[in-house]
């Protein structure tokens, strides 16, 4: 949490997410979202078919009421600003249903994603991959404290066996407890 990053008031704090948007707005477009999600569909199929509950998502913010009211809202007019964002993916809107709720998509165009490349983008490959050599790994071996600990443990294991005696048939001695507590002749019941 942070003070007001607008009015600078200490007692109203902020989370820093929310300070981040004040001081450093977003500069790309609302609709990128959807722009981008158009482009990526357009490496598999030419129409796409979306809801507006999914362009919300999509978008990551509402659609303004009147996408949901009126179907000129989206008219493939390259000087608004939701429009451009599907017209620069390459793609138009083919059928509007507000009453159901969806709008079609049709790729008109096909457009290359930009990735940054480093000089040489157009270089071909001179020598075959080659992957990295894997070290196997040698099997551990425990030292020789640990060795040695656990030989002792075996050993006085050995000696507790070896020492406890062992009886023949039903006889069994007395706890001490019940050699202290009761006569030889008497057992509670």
């Amino acid at each position: 949490m942070v003070p007001d990053v607008a009015t600078g008031d200490p007692t109203r704090l902020l989370c820093l997410n929310c300070a981040r948007r004040i001081v450093a707005p977003r500069t790309v477009s609302k609709y990128a979202g959807l722009g981008g999600y158009l482009k990526f569909r357009g490496a598999f199929t030419n129409t796409v078919r979306l809801g507006l509950a999914r362009i919300d998502g999509i978008i990551g913010d509402n659609l303004p009421m009147d996408a949901y009211k009126n179907e000129r809202w989206w008219d493939n007019v390259p000087s608004h600003v939701h429009a451009r964002a599907w017209l620069e993916a390459g793609w138009e809107t083919q059928e509007v249903n507000l009453k159901e709720g969806y709008v079609i998509f049709k790729k008109v165009r096909t457009v290359q994603t930009q990735r940054s490349r480093k000089k040489g983008s157009d270089m071909q490959i001179k020598k075959p991959f080659t992957p990295v050599p894997v070290r196997t790994q040698r099997p551990k071996v425990p030292s020789k404290t640990k060795v040695s600990k656990l030989y002792a443990r075996i050993k006085n294991l050995e000696r507790q066996r070896t020492s406890m005696p062992t009886y023949h048939g039903s006889f069994k001695p007395k706890p001490k407890h019940e050699k202290r507590l009761f006569k030889t002749d008497q057992k509670p019941q």
